[in-house]
């Protein structure tokens, strides 16, 4: 009893002097700022002795300490409502109010600052103490330990003490293709993942590797929408795309949309007949969907629900934010990341790189979101899960993704996000030897993404305007007179054998027939509207005979894909190829080079009930693994084609090993819950498809 309570009051004791080393590291830095700054004084107008400046200055970070560790998690608590860009910014504005109230409490009344000094100076206070209690943190393990369990206590609910069995967390690294991870690994750009596979480290040495490495198949649509329900819910059943029409609904679905994803979630647990992976005791971070977590934060199918204590979107945000070293640090790294984005994109200008896309407007703040705020709250959220002891936790981080998109899947800007993103794998790998119970750590991507120029950079013209072409409708100037909207205006005469001097009004359809273009990376839609159902080949022949022709004959198209009153189901090529379905595993055609398992993921999308009525999968080159993206990327990732069709699975050699050959994100479903099931804890129940077959 007397060691224990003399090692309690060695921890006090140590607490204490951090906290006293901290404040006087405050105290010196006020003293310095007060020297530099003109608006901000420590002493009265008259002038003061030094003792008195002095104890000024430590009043004043005293008590700005004190504010900030009891007034700041009341003020973040009241912002939860708040966009998150605007908190970002806020974060220096509340932290300089404090600043500002600290200095009015000195009953000498000697210091003073105008209020844009007093956000410069909190926002330097609030970093240099972060980073003097981390640095004294740093070989302290018990200091370490109560520091997350701080973290911790956000969430706990009280209960009994962590089971014994092990608990699973699932990270998804948005867009890693396998391959792309390899490379990282090769190019010791992610050294706590090339030590679980036993890569060795930086002295060459062989390790005993910890986890085993799997890639696996997308469907044809390899976006997060689709593969991240099929992961969490067990079913992405008619998800054709990224974003499509629905001519039952009269809506287009986008699954970043809210209302999109709480939709796409209700279909998929009617259709797989249980809650989600994360039913039992699960939580959900930073994802698009909640895998039937009761634990949910920063998740998009439930943005659009009334705020609760239990179910509230920005939930996750408290937790980090509450803390006013982690704001200020986490603020200064976003207004360090735009910097960063700019820097790189004007170099990109400079150097007249291609493929090049443009990255002005919103982008680079869009980008320091993805890449600082929301890994930063996501991995705090998950730090918190696994000290509370949570049986399952999915969390997505989406930083790769994001500048992959936009500066290319192999750029020097996305091997920088690669290193950053595997020291919070490594943090995580920290905190689990502090969690209630033993974790294991199962990262996974959802998809890869493919390199490739533009469809307008290369044609100069988009899809759109392709499709409006070949069924006679006006296109803009601008792609009239490139070469692609002079040889798409030609496919057009020659289908319909008409002399090039007939005017396209004769063939214009009637006012609300137009066209809806969709795309989804290198996948386009084309939906006609004002037909209730799924046109068919022969209704499209009869309507708009040279539009077929013109998108199968296009260089930047690989194949499309209809349905046929004769035939079902058709993949379209250029000279004409025309092969039904079921004839593809004998005769391919212009699908031989999209590579194994795409004859039945085509099949498999030719089934959904709001298949477009003509899906557009771009031209593929097997060679250098490029696209041809309708968006304006230049990594992308949405259809078939390349690196984008083959993310990863990373999974612990104590679980059992996964299949050689898995194919679709139902799939992957499937294997995560096995292991949920091996690690002897809560089970998920069984969807009606499995409980017909058992």
């Amino acid at each position: 009893m007397r060691g224990v309570r003399a090692g309690r009051w060695r921890r006090v004791a140590s607490q204490v002097g951090r906290s006293v080393t901290v404040w006087v590291v405050s105290t010196l830095t006020m003293l310095v700022l007060a020297g530099i700054l003109p608006d901000f004084r420590l002493q009265s107008p008259t002038g003061d002795s030094a003792t008195r400046i002095a104890v000024t200055a430590a009043f004043g970070a005293g008590a700005f300490g004190v504010l900030s560790a009891v007034v700041w998690p009341l003020l973040v608590r009241l912002f939860l409502l708040v966009p998150t860009l605007v908190l970002g910014l806020l974060v220096f504005f509340l932290n300089g109010a404090l600043l500002l109230l600290a200095l009015r409490l000195n009953p000498a009344e000697r210091g003073d600052a105008a209020p844009e000094t007093a956000v410069v100076v909190a926002a330097v206070m609030s970093a240099v103490a972060s980073a003097t209690g981390g640095a004294l943190a740093v070989r302290d393990d018990d200091a370490y330990r109560r520091r997350l369990y701080r973290l911790a206590d956000r969430r706990r609910r009280g209960g009994p003490a962590g089971p014994a069995t092990p608990g699973t967390v699932f990270l998804q690294l948005d867009g890693v293709g396998h391959d792309v991870l390899l490379a990282a690994v090769r190019n010791g750009l992610m050294p706590t993942i090339a030590r679980w596979l036993g890569h060795g480290d930086h002295s060459g040495r062989g390790v005993r590797p910890t986890h085993r490495l799997t890639p696996w198949r997308t469907d044809w649509s390899s976006q997060t929408g689709a593969s991240q329900l099929g992961i969490l819910h067990g079913s992405n059943h008619d998800v054709p795309a990224f974003r499509w029409y629905e001519k039952d609904r009269g809506e287009v679905m986008v699954c970043n949309r809210p209302t999109s994803a709480v939709e796409l979630q209700q279909r998929a647990v009617a259709q797989a007949g249980h809650g989600g992976l994360l039913a039992v005791d699960g939580a959900s971070r930073g994802n698009l969907f909640s895998g039937g977590a009761e634990e949910q934060a920063l998740v998009l199918s439930i943005a659009t629900r009334r705020r609760s204590r239990e179910t509230r979107s920005r939930a996750g945000y408290f937790a980090y934010f509450s803390d006013p070293a982690n704001a200020v640090r986490t603020a200064m790294s976003f207004l360090a990341e735009v910097g960063r984005e700019i820097g790189q994109s004007t170099r990109t200008r400079i150097r007249k790189d291609r493929p090049r896309v443009g990255r002005g407007g919103l982008y680079p703040l869009v980008r320091a979101f993805a890449t600082v705020v929301e890994r930063d709250v996501v991995v705090a959220a998950v730090m918190g899960d696994m000290l509370a002891g949570r049986t399952a936790v999915y969390a997505d981080l989406v930083a790769y993704d994001e500048v992959a998109h936009h500066s290319g899947p192999t750029s020097r800007d996305a091997a920088k996000v690669l290193q950053r993103l595997d020291r919070s794998l490594a943090l995580i790998e920290n905190v689990a030897e502090h969690a209630p119970r033993p974790y294991r750590i199962v990262v996974l991507s959802d998809h890869g993404q493919s390199p490739g120029e533009t469809f307008r950079t290369r044609y100069g013209l988009t899809l759109g305007d392709l499709v409006r072409a070949g069924c006679g409708l006006p296109v803009s100037r601008k792609a009239e007179r490139t070469h692609s909207g002079a040889e798409a205006r030609a496919a057009v005469r020659a289908a319909l054998r008409r002399p090039g001097k007939e005017r396209r009004e004769q063939y214009r359809p009637a006012r609300g027939s137009e066209p809806i273009v969709l795309a989804s990376g290198n996948l386009g839609l084309v939906s006609f509207p004002d037909v209730h159902h799924r046109m068919s080949k022969e209704e499209m022949d009869a309507r708009h005979p040279a539009l077929l022709t013109t998108l199968a004959n296009h260089p930047g198209v690989g194949f499309l894909l209809v349905r046929s009153e004769e035939h079902g189901g058709v993949v379209l090529g250029p000279f004409g190829t025309e092969i039904p379905l079921d004839q593809l595993d004998e005769n391919p055609g212009p699908l031989a080079d999209f590579g194994p398992g795409v004859v039945e993921a085509v099949r498999r999308t030719h089934s959904f009930p709001h298949t477009a009525d003509i899906m557009v999968n771009s031209w593929y080159d097997p060679a250098e693994g490029e696209v041809l993206a309708f968006e304006e990327q230049i990594g992308s990732h949405g259809g078939l084609g390349g690196a984008q069709a083959r993310p990863f699975l990373l999974s612990p050699l104590a679980l059992s090993e996964p299949p050689a050959d898995i194919a679709g994100a139902e799939q992957v479903h499937k294997v995560l819950r096995g292991w949920l099931d091996e690690a002897g804890g809560p089970q998920v129940p069984l969807g009606r498809a499995e409980e017909k077959a058992a």
